[in-house]
């Protein structure tokens, strides 16, 4: 099997994945999972579809990863990996689908307006 690839994206965040069939080792620019993300709950987060699917060590898992921060950045890259297991067996799309893998969450920060302090707050209103 060659590398498959995917992209995954959360707010600000950008995950390109290649994977390649392995022995369970996830790279994220050229760094180790556990020395990427400290956060067991984030690294959690990030091997949600495989621990579905039962394959955490069969592929291994190359990463590129910019943009947002650490929580982004790890639902960007479950997203990527969710959609690259799906390139590689189609069958595996309903089960990931039923946990809300393979949705992207579209909400993003709202863009800040002209005369306001910040997006939706506004000056405190005096009427004397």
């Amino acid at each position: 099997m060659e590398a498959v690839n995917a992209l995954g994206r959360r707010k600000a965040a950008i995950a390109r994945v290649f994977v390649t069939e392995g022995s369970g080792n996830i790279t994220i620019n050229k760094r180790d999972l556990a020395i990427y993300f400290p956060s067991s709950i984030l690294q959690y987060v990030v091997k949600q579809p495989l621990n579905k699917l039962g394959v955490a060590e069969k592929y291994d898992i190359r990463v590129n990863l910019n943009g947002g921060g650490f929580k982004g950045q790890s639902e960007a890259l479950r997203l990527a990996i969710a959609r690259a297991l799906v390139k590689i067996n189609a069958d595996d799309k309903s089960a990931l689908r039923a946990e809300g893998f393979m949705t992207r969450d579209s909400r993003v920060v709202e863009r800040k307006k002209p005369g306001r302090p910040k997006a939706r707050k506004r000056f405190q209103f005096s009427k004397r």
